[in-house]
Formats: structure tokens, sequence, C-alpha cells
């Protein structure tokens, strides 16, 4: 079989990060017995997410939240799985920690972690500190990149991952309206390249995890409140030739300009704008 094949994961999120932790490393079985080499989770799956389950950061237990940190990272060494996994990540005091994904390696090994960069206006004032760089790493083969949430309304981060040539587009959100989703789609048919939506049980309502071609349609989603889906990324699938092979291309052919700026005309009928 060709690609790689990715497990999205829907689990409900607490604000104990022990439930949290044996949650996820729950799905990681499933993702492992399911053949994925990769499992993706949603924004704050482990430390929980500020305002909905975390109020005040006094109350989370970073002690705990880093024992069940190393606990998924053995796990994912033992099962020889990727993990991108959402979480706070604790920073010195008295600043504020980052909305983060931790990314895992089959290893065992935290070989990065993004920030989440654009915060809402509540997380910036009062819970969170920015990042300011992009993520990207390689598994077998396929590049990823990683986003957050409210990230989703701010086009340029999604062209950046373009640029730095990533095929599929880690976002792991807790989304709070419906539109969400038609602007996830959106990002994958303009950019070329799949979009994984990995969201928490609790938004079920609004719309399910999955994960979305790069011709904007669905490649899997989640029926109801079940907690993973696993499916296969193929660059090669025949289905895909034409956001792959000619319009990505020329997409980027078209940014740079030249093709366009080659063929300008020294015309007077061009240069006056009120002409009939």
């Amino acid at each position: 079989m060709t690609g790689i094949r990715v497990a999205l994961a829907q689990p409900g999120i607490s604000a104990d990060a022990r439930v949290n932790g044996k949650t996820v490393r729950s799905l990681m079985r499933k993702a492992a017995a399911g053949r994925a080499r990769l499992v993706q989770f949603p924004e704050g799956a482990l430390s929980g997410y500020a305002k909905e389950q975390i109020a005040d950061w006094s109350q989370v237990d970073w002690d705990v939240v880093r024992e069940e940190l190393e606990r998924i990272m053995a796990l994912a060494a033992e099962l020889r799985l990727w993990v991108v996994l959402g979480s706070a990540h604790p920073l010195t005091p008295p600043h504020r920690p980052h909305n983060s994904l931790y990314v895992i390696s089959d290893a065992g090994e935290l070989v990065d972690r993004y920030d989440k960069r654009f915060c809402s206006n509540t997380e910036i004032n009062h819970f969170y500190s920015p990042g300011f760089d992009p993520v990207v790493f390689d598994v077998d083969g396929y590049r990823f990149g990683c986003a957050i949430c409210v990230e989703v309304n701010f086009p340029h981060l999604f062209s950046q991952y373009e640029r730095l040539g990533v095929e599929c587009l880690l976002l792991s959100a807790y989304p709070v309206d419906s539109i969400f989703e038609l602007k996830a789609r959106a990002y994958a048919a303009i950019n070329c390249y799949w979009v994984s939506m990995s969201l928490p049980a609790q938004t079920v309502d609004l719309m399910p995890s999955g994960l979305i071609t790069p011709t904007g349609t669905y490649a899997a989603q989640l029926s109801g409140n079940s907690g993973l889906a696993i499916t296969t990324l193929d660059r090669d699938d025949p289905a895909l030739t034409v956001p792959f092979q000619h319009a990505r291309p020329w997409r980027a052919t078209a940014v740079k300009g030249d093709i366009y700026r080659t063929r300008a005309v020294d015309d007077p009928r061009s240069r006056d704008k009120t002409a009939l």
C-alpha cells in the first residue's frame, strides 16, 4: 500500500490531566492497532483548554501534566507511533503558558512543539503567551505542518505552510462556530493539501473531526461521538492528480508573478482606465 495512514482523535476533554492522559493512551493503542503511523489530538487535549475546562492556571497540576506527557511519550516509542498532542505548555512563572501542539516521534522523543501564534483576544489577555514560528516535520516522506483553532482566520499562515512544502496541515482546535469547517475546507482546496481537523467530543454538534482532501472534500469524518478515524494519505491517488500535479505548481508560479510581468503590454488602451 502506498501513502501513510493517519488517525484523527475526537476525545472528550476534562480538567483532569490524569483522565485525559488515560484517554490519549487508549486512542493511541487503537490508532496503532489500525496501522496508523501518526495520531493527532485536539487543542488542549492533555491539560484541558482555557475558558472551557480551565478557568485559572492555578487549577492545573503541572507535575501531573508532565508525568502524563512522559507516559504518552513512552507509549509512542512502544507503539512506534507519531503523536501530535494538544496541551498548554508551562513557562517560567509569572509568564503564562503557551497553547501548544507537542510533536512526539515514533522513538518517543519530543522533536518539536508548535506554539499558537495568533491567540484570541481573551487568550492573549488572560491565558496564554504567543508563539512565533511555524512547525513542519516529515514522517515516511510526507510533510506535515501545525496550526491551532482561531488561526483558521489568518490566511497567510496557511499559504506559508504551502510554501514550506506541507502536504497535510494538522489543524487541532476547540471550535466555537460551524463556519470553522467551511474555512478549513477552503484552505485545503486553495493550498492543495490535506487539512486534518482533530476536535473534541464536546464540539461534535458544530462539526465532527475529519480529514479534508486537497479538493476540499472529505476523505473521512467521524460519526457521532466516535473517538477515532483512520485513513490514508496518498499523494499518488489519481483523484488528486489535478491539485497536486497541476493546480499547486501553477499557483506557485502565478504567485511569483513573472508569467504575468513578462506579458505586460504597452498599450494606451490598457493605461487609460476610463477608455470605452
